[in-house]
């Protein structure tokens, strides 16, 4: 019973202990903010020096050396279609494990870890489906005023990509 009168009261139900939570690391790429499933990153790191491979899609910015194993970099701005921003001090690379193999991903600021409530989470709306291909995205979260697009990293990185271009 308090607990109706708690939803009526403020739109909100009371979080029980089974509500499942997605915790997810935000980044941004342009004007738009992105949530990926902090499971799957393994570290944040600067933009190192990259080493661009030839004959490769657009997307792919290149290889690293991250401690002596050789990871291939994404560019996700490229990847999604939209206007690439020059880098600067605060972009970064998320690396990742997608499906058992290490990805970089480039992005123009990681900005917080966070935890939402995976009842939040929406199907992707027109407006952001006609910008990046849908089957990139898992979903929107709705976070007080915020609106986070959640990543399918694993289709990111194999949807029309040969796996021996992506994975070194």
């Amino acid at each position: 019973m308090a607990e109706l009168t708690l939803k009526k009261e403020t739109g909100f139900k009371k979080e029980t202990r089974s509500e499942e939570l997605l915790q997810l690391v935000i980044f941004q790429l342009g004007e738009e903010e992105f949530g990926l499933d902090i499971m799957q990153v393994q570290e944040i790191i600067r933009i190192p020096e990259i080493t661009r491979i030839p004959h490769s899609p657009d997307y792919v910015k290149g290889v690293i050396n991250l401690r002596g194993k050789i990871i291939t970099v994404i560019n996700l701005d490229t990847r999604f279609g939209m206007t690439q921003n020059k880098h600067d001090d605060n972009s970064r690379i998320i690396v990742a494990e997608v499906d058992e193999n290490v990805v970089g991903f480039v992005v123009d600021s990681v900005s917080e870890v966070l935890r939402l409530s995976a009842s939040t989470v929406e199907p992707v709306p027109e407006i952001i489906s006609s910008k990046i291909n849908t089957n990139y995205l898992k979903g929107v979260g709705k976070l007080e005023d915020r609106m986070l697009i959640l990543l399918d990293i694993s289709k990111v990185v194999t949807e029309d990509t040969p796996s021996k271009v992506v994975y070194c």
